[in-house]
C-alpha cells in the first residue's frame, strides 16, 4: 500500500509524448465536423473520430462513456454486438490501439453464439452447459466494475480504494485471499514473465513494488492510481514495472 504523489507537469509531458504513437494516424484534439472525442481513460490522450456518436446503439456498449465522454448519461437498450461492429468499422478507430482493444474485448463478450449443429434424428436434443468465465476474466470483470471509484489512501472498498486495497478487494470478490499491501502482494504471488501476462495477473510498479494494478489484456491495466485520480484503465507501461505475479 503506498500513497503516490500526483505527476508533475514534466512527467505528464513525457507521458503524452511517449503515448503519441497510440493515436498515430488520428488527429489529436483537432475539431472535425460531426466527430466526437475518443479519450484514453484518465490520460490526456484523445482523438476525434468522425461518426462515432452516430453509431446506432453505441451508448449501450458497457463502459463506452469512459472512452467517449459525450455519451455519458445516454445508456440505452440496443443490440450491443451490432453497435460494436459498426464502431469498429469507422475510419480511424484502429489508429487508437487501446480503444480498438476495448472494442475487441467487448466484442468477445457480446458476440452472438454460433448456431448449434442440428441434432441427429435418433438423438434427443441435449442443452449445452453455459460457458464458464475463466478465473482471470472474472477478476477483470470485477475490477472494471469499479472504474470511476475514488482513490482514498488506506481504503479497501467497496466504494473507495488505494492501489493495493483495490487489488485485494477485487481478488476477495473472486474468492481469492491475497495480502493487503503492494509489496506483500508482489512477494506472495508466483512470478510471471511480462511476455506471458494473462488477464487477472497483478503487476507491481516502481523499485520497491510500491504500486499495484490488475492486467486486463491488450496492453492495458486497471488501478487506483493516486489521490484525485479515480480507478481507471491505463496503459500497462505508463510506469516503471517492477514485476508481475499470479495467484
Amino acid at each position: 500500500m503506498a500513497k503516490h504523489r500526483r505527476q508533475d507537469t514534466s512527467t505528464v509531458t513525457r507521458t503524452v509524448a511517449a503515448a503519441s504513437a497510440v493515436v498515430a494516424g488520428a488527429t489529436l484534439l483537432a475539431p472535425t465536423a460531426q466527430a466526437a472525442e475518443v479519450r484514453i481513460p484518465n490520460t490526456p490522450i484523445a482523438a476525434e473520430i468522425p461518426g462515432i456518436e452516430n453509431v446506432p446503439g453505441i451508448a449501450a456498449i458497457p463502459g463506452i462513456e469512459q472512452w467517449v465522454p459525450s455519451l455519458a448519461g445516454q445508456a440505452s437498450q440496443a443490440d450491443v454486438a451490432a453497435a460494436i461492429d459498426a464502431a469498429k468499422a469507422l475510419p480511424g478507430v484502429t489508429n487508437i490501439p487501446s480503444f480498438n482493444a476495448f472494442l475487441n474485448d467487448a466484442q468477445a463478450r457480446y458476440a452472438p453464439a454460433a448456431p448449434a449443429a442440428p441434432a441427429q434424428q435418433y438423438a434427443a436434443p441435449v442443452a449445452a452447459p453455459a460457458p464458464q468465465a475463466s478465473q482471470g476474466q472474472r477478476i477483470v470483470d470485477i475490477a472494471l466494475s469499479k472504474v470511476g471509484a475514488p482513490y482514498v489512501y488506506g481504503a479497501a472498498g467497496p466504494n473507495a480504494f488505494d492501489c493495493s486495497g483495490f487489488t485485494s478487494w477485487v481478488y476477495a470478490q473472486a474468492g481469492i485471499s491475497i495480502p493487503r499491501t503492494s509489496g506483500a502482494q508482489a512477494a506472495a504471488g508466483t512470478r510471471v514473465p511480462l511476455d506471458q501476462l494473462q488477464p487477472g495477473d497483478i503487476v507491481a510498479y516502481y523499485g520497491g513494488a510500491s504500486h499495484v494494478a490488475i492486467y486486463i489484456g491488450n496492453g492495458m491495466m486497471v488501478d487506483a492510481l493516486n489521490s484525485g485520480t479515480p480507478v481507471g484503465v491505463r496503459p500497462l507501461n505508463m510506469m516503471p514495472i517492477h514485476s508481475a505475479v499470479r495467484f
